[in-house]
């Protein structure tokens, strides 16, 4: 019961910051928005075509969500470093609050904060793009979208405690999120890829979390990139909140 306790003060305390800040949501919220403005009506033409089967918008935007939670949760760690050099982390070595939930508790808020985001996204894609949606199949992608933002969210706060600088930490993690993006098929299915590329991306994780959240899209439940997203993607949040927490631990012992 005390790390629960413990965790959602953690999680009340990040939200509570985040909405004195909201410029930093409307702006996470931009960038899909230029997508989807600008670059979706230029796949009009391709309704039918490989991998556009379901439609343009409705295989398009998927992938748009998808890359929403890859770049908002990646990122989160630069605020950590600014606690760091404010003390922050340090005057919480003296509390009795648990290590684990100064980790899940910040993560659980990266989670919202992009679930959020989502549902406004998927909420502005009908008008503007004449987006169908099928709303059973969005509520279980949010349970892909979740897996993936706790996992990068904690891989970005356990590489930002072991980095400790801005400096370090933005080419960092710009050189590991470029490639899985490219790979993932988040702009245009990997169908239309060569051969090799596709090869490539089958040992990406976030192709899966792609392709599970267009088959939800659809309706297509019985997806096998549904379950294969879940196993990938769960396996490695389980993976990298373990390591995170170590990093913390250490950080605040």
């Amino acid at each position: 019961m005390k790390a629960l306790r413990d965790t959602w003060l953690v999680y009340s305390r990040a939200m509570k910051l985040n909405l004195k800040q909201p410029v930093w949501l409307v702006v996470m919220l931009i960038q899909p928005l230029y997508f989807l403005i600008f670059f979706a009506p230029l796949l009009n033409g391709l309704d039918g075509a490989p991998g556009f089967e379901a439609g343009a918008m409705e295989t398009f935007v998927p992938g748009l969500i998808i890359m929403m939670a890859l770049f908002g949760s990646t990122f989160v760690g630069f605020g950590l470093i600014a606690e760091l050099r404010a003390g922050v982390i340090e005057r919480m070595r003296v509390t009795p609050v648990s290590r684990a939930a100064l980790l899940i508790g910040r993560t659980l808020a990266t989670v919202t904060t992009t679930i959020i985001q989502a549902l406004i996204l998927v909420g502005l894609a009908a008008p503007i793009g004449g987006l169908s949606i099928y709303w059973p199949g969005v509520f279980l992608m949010l349970g892909i979208i979740l897996l993936t933002s706790f996992m990068l969210g904690a891989l970005s706060y356990g590489v930002a405690i072991v980095l400790k600088s801005e400096d370090t930490l933005a080419p960092v993690l710009n050189t590991f999120v470029q490639p899985i993006m490219l790979l993932s098929g988040i702009m245009l299915p990997m169908a239309l890829a060569p051969q090799w590329l596709q090869n490539v991306a089958d040992f990406n994780p976030f192709y899966y979390a792609v392709e599970a959240a267009r088959s939800l899209f659809e309706g297509d439940m019985g997806a096998n990139a549904i379950w294969q997203a879940a196993a990938y993607i769960g396996a490695l949040a389980i993976l990298l909140v373990w390591w995170a927490t170590r990093k913390f631990a250490r950080a605040v012992a």
